[in-house]
């Protein structure tokens, strides 16, 4: 140690005394002012090797924390646990129980990836029930369609499914293809609000070779209310062994392609629907 000269020369006395107050219970701000002591280095030397009493100790608000989560790492939790636990950070969680065993593992390799599959499972359950309710909400919103409801709604479907006339090439038909059953049935109500007689209609299912085709013939001549033998003949697209086909399994029914009969007039009072649903757009909100 070094020589202490000037007015702190006795120097283990000063120690004494202020051992004797520090073990009485008094603060460093308490022996300073009762030895008198105002340097901080010298002060610190005489109470060295001497425990603060508790009572000058700050309480730290998270020794409960520290505590709880040394209990848990002996009780074998994991870090994420005990970070889910207690909602602090992992690295915390890693400062508090670093000295502690790692704690075995609660389960094998095996019963590790059961429990992450029924976690997902659960999950995906969860998210499929949530869109379920949305879609239920959503249609309830629609209730009945008014004819002019299913005029506009037909229009626009036409429009975005249906064969266009070009400019470079003139098609004034009406010919509309698609695979959703549901689309092909708001179609049918569609011409039938226009007055389309069955008779003008002519369908045809256009399918995958190698796909189950008498199974989708039956399909859609169910769906549209016919005889397998009225429908037309089915296209058939040739199979390409270097395409991964997607659009397989028992659902697959490929497209029915709907055509109306003597359609020219009908396909141009079509287009100018969609030009009055534009144009009306339009004149209520300047540009669209």
């Amino acid at each position: 140690m070094a020589q202490t000269t000037g007015k702190y020369a006795d120097f283990e006395g000063l120690r004494e005394k202020a051992v004797a107050l520090r073990r009485a219970g008094y603060s460093l701000r308490q022996i300073r002012d009762a030895l008198q002591v105002h340097n901080k280095d010298v002060l610190q030397r005489l109470v060295e090797g001497e425990p603060a009493p508790a009572w000058t100790k700050r309480p730290n608000a998270k020794d409960d924390l520290r505590q709880r989560a040394r209990e848990l790492r002996l009780q074998g939790c994991t870090y994420d646990q005990i970070e889910a636990e207690l909602g602090c950070s992992r690295s915390s969680v890693s400062l508090w129980v670093r000295d502690l065993p790692k704690p075995e593992p609660r389960y094998t390799p095996e019963e590790q990836r059961a429990l992450m599959h029924a976690g997902l499972a659960r999950a995906r359950a969860a998210q499929a029930e949530e869109r379920e309710r949305i879609k239920q909400k959503a249609e309830a919103e629609i209730a009945n369609l008014t004819d002019r409801e299913l005029l506009l709604t037909g229009t626009a479907l036409y429009w975005a499914e249906g064969q266009k006339s070009k400019p470079y090439q003139r098609r004034e038909g009406v010919v509309f293809v698609n695979s959703d059953p549901g689309v092909i049935l708001v179609f049918l109500a569609w011409l039938k609000l226009l007055g389309v007689d069955r008779e003008r209609l002519r369908f045809r299912v256009m399918i995958h070779e190698s796909a189950d085709v008498a199974a989708a013939e039956r399909y859609w001549a169910d769906l549209v209310g016919v005889d397998v033998s009225a429908l037309q003949r089915t296209t058939l697209k040739k199979h390409n062994p270097k395409t991964v086909r997607k659009n397989i399994g028992e659902a697959y029914y490929g497209c029915l392609d709907v055509r109306v009969l003597q359609g020219a007039e009908l396909y141009c009072r079509i287009e100018g629907w969609w030009n009055g649903i534009v144009a009306g757009l339009q004149r209520n909100s300047g540009k669209v």
